[in-house]
């Protein structure tokens, strides 16, 4: 304890590497408690509020301890910053001389054997694809990691990637004939040199769930595992637990064996017609579902007859497919890869459409072209629980929104970790006198028609206060895109709205433009860091329940039910509770950060359960006049202007 709070001291290892450093209690109480939980190989929780300086507080004991070290992230942007910018300066401070290594998943690096492959098949790639290829081509004759990320040139989503990285239906791992040379490869060798690897959860999982089914394990073993923003982990979690079939890998395996009867394997005709057959069922399948982009339960499609014949119609050609390419297995090494991932298709399908497994639930979700079906257990706590308990080892879950009604029972219940020491640190801002937070009066009720118009008035208001600077946050897309119209006819303000370009884009023209609005839904509602002026006001439209229309939220609600439990207090109010911390904690960043919350929501003071709601966010100064609010605001942007 000594070592670790001369770390944190006023005058001591952090203050002497970070200019301005001020030591924090709840940052060194943090950091001496991921320091016994490594002594000690115990399960530790901690929910630290914003500004307690979470990623020092386990850093240090990380790097201070033997012993190798996983810290797992809610996002590769997170990732990234960790290992490039916070992980060096604990270094530095601690004069630790410890390995580190920045891990991804598979599809984030270049595969030399799939860009090579498909250099040859330019005649399956359309223009804009074919132009993003030159472009890879290009920096793939410099690149030392491999890494897509480095790839400023193409966005993100680029149509080119999947023809250039590898996922796990298509790697040939120690077949492929550049093995020696893979980039993927490399990063793991790193990894496992390494005293402390960042990752992120899904590739975590997606690891967890490889090991299980016996394929091989990419992160290695480790002393002591954490995860940041472990607030995100259960659903990740779940859904690598469970199983899903895709249409879209039929599509790319047919492709792909149409490109190696075009080149290699000419006389594979017969496998390629089964092929192009198994797409056009795939296709005729997606026909049958919803149109639009959306999720829904799997049973009730399965009373459609249309729909059931489809999957007979594919389970049967799909067998077909799998017997012939299994009489050339040896022949090519990309074709052995093609049935086995078709083998894997064949039980997944089988699996996610029996109605009769009990415990988990069956939906789909559907893209313009494609439907993904889905197998999610409800439950993950024991599965989990047994992860953690073996081998023993030192597991930390922290975040700044992991409690619901001053506990942290709706989190160690759902992840099993009974077990667990637990720890609530408050954040070090002075939220009363830093922050207010309006409900306004006579708020029409969520679902009233007049809504919108309230919610357009009360904005322009806080636009008008704020000159700008401020974030409307919604729960619908629907609303979203309403509002957004409405207020491009009354203001000048220049909007910026999710969907339009990318999140970093949107945020960098939000930094440049001092008198922008951004509005936006769910992927900005966590993950956002704006300080100082640039944001003086968050508006949230509604308190964020999840859609009643969700398959995985009807099934948690109804095994709820079935264990006799009140599944709108136990499922929906402590999910709908993080989601609004997580917004909530947009707006104050900082020791010198000031602003408003409003919440557009009556039901925060009108019911019973929105106690529930307030008792969960930063101690605030509270107003149900408007005025007030832009009253604050005003005072706010004057000594500015």
């Amino acid at each position: 304890m000594k070592k670790i709070n001369s770390v944190f001291a006023k005058d001591g290892l952090l203050a002497d590497v970070i200019p301005g450093f001020l030591p924090r209690d709840a940052q060194t109480q943090m950091a001496n408690a991921v320091n016994e939980a490594i002594a000690k190989k115990q399960q530790l929780v901690v929910e630290a509020g914003t500004g307690t300086g979470k990623t020092f507080a386990y850093l240090v004991p990380a790097l201070m301890n033997e012993g190798k070290t996983i810290i797992s992230t809610g996002t590769k942007n997170l990732q990234e910053q960790l290992f490039h910018r916070d992980l060096p300066i604990v270094k530095k401070a601690l004069g630790s001389y410890k390995q580190t290594a920045l891990l991804k998943g598979r599809s984030n690096y270049l595969c030399k054997h799939r860009l090579s492959y498909h250099s040859g098949s330019n005649t399956l790639l359309d223009a804009e694809t074919l132009h993003e290829f030159s472009q890879v081509r290009r920096w793939a004759s410099t690149t030392k990691s491999g890494d897509i990320g480095e790839l400023k040139s193409i966005p993100e989503n680029a149509k080119v990637l999947p023809f250039v990285t590898s996922n796990v239906d298509n790697c040939l791992g120690k077949e492929c004939p550049d093995y020696d040379e893979c980039y993927l490869v490399k990063a793991r060798g790193e990894a496992l040199e390494a005293d402390v690897i960042v990752v992120n959860h899904h590739l975590f999982f997606a690891d967890l769930a490889l090991k299980d089914t016996g394929f091989g394990e990419l992160i290695p073993d480790a002393d002591t595992i954490i995860f940041d923003e472990a607030h995100q982990i259960g659903d990740i979690a779940s859904e690598y637990f469970g199983q899903q079939f895709s249409t879209r890998l039929l599509h790319d395996s047919a492709r792909d064996i149409y490109g190696l009867f075009r080149t290699t394997l000419k006389d594979i005709e017969q496998a390629d017609k089964a092929a192009k057959k198994l797409a056009s069922i795939a296709t005729d399948l997606r026909s049958y579902f919803p149109e639009k982009s959306q999720k829904g339960k799997l049973k009730e499609m399965l009373w459609d007859d249309n729909v059931v014949q489809a999957l007979d119609r594919l389970s049967d050609t799909l067998k077909t497919l799998v017997n012939i390419l299994k009489v050339h297995i040896g022949r090519d090494k990309e074709l052995d890869n093609i049935y086995e991932r078709l083998v894997q298709a064949k039980t997944n399908l089988k699996d996610v459409t029996d109605i009769s497994t009990q415990g988990v639930s069956l939906w789909y979700e559907t893209t313009p072209k494609q439907v993904v079906l889905h197998l999610t257990p409800l439950s993950i706590a024991d599965k989990f629980n047994g992860i953690v308990t073996q081998p023993k080892r030192t597991w930390v879950f922290t975040s700044a929104t992991l409690m619901v009604d001053n506990g942290f029972a709706h989190f160690t219940e759902h992840m099993g970790l009974g077990q667990a020491q637990t720890l609530a640190l408050d954040s070090p801002f002075d939220y009363y006198n830093q922050a207010m937070l309006c409900v306004p009066h006579y708020l029409p009720e969520p679902s009233n028609f007049a809504m919108k118009d309230t919610l357009i008035r009360i904005s322009m208001e806080l636009i008008a206060a704020a000159k700008g600077r401020c974030f409307l946050l919604f729960t619908s897309h629907a609303m979203l895109r309403e509002v957004a119209a409405a207020l491009a006819e009354r203001i000048d303000n220049e909007l910026l709205v999710q969907g339009t370009t990318t999140k970093q884009a949107l945020l960098d023209s939000y930094i440049e433009n001092k008198e922008s609005v951004l509005l936006a839904t769910g992927a900005f509602w966590e993950g956002v860091d704006v300080r100082g002026d640039d944001l003086l006001c968050v508006l949230i439209d509604k308190l964020p329940f999840a859609s009643p229309d969700d398959p995985l939220l009807q099934a948690k609600v109804e095994d709820a039910q079935k264990r006799g439990k009140n599944s709108f207090m136990h499922v929906q109010i402590p999910q709908a509770v993080i989601t609004l911390k997580q917004g909530a904690g947009r707006l104050i960043r900082d020791e010198t950060d000031k602003g408003v919350l409003v919440i557009c929501d009556s039901r925060l003071v009108t019911k019973d359960y929105g106690k529930i709601f307030l008792a969960s966010l930063p101690p605030m100064r509270r107003t149900r006049d408007i005025r007030k609010a832009t009253q604050f605001l005003t005072s706010l942007v004057e000594p500015i202007a």
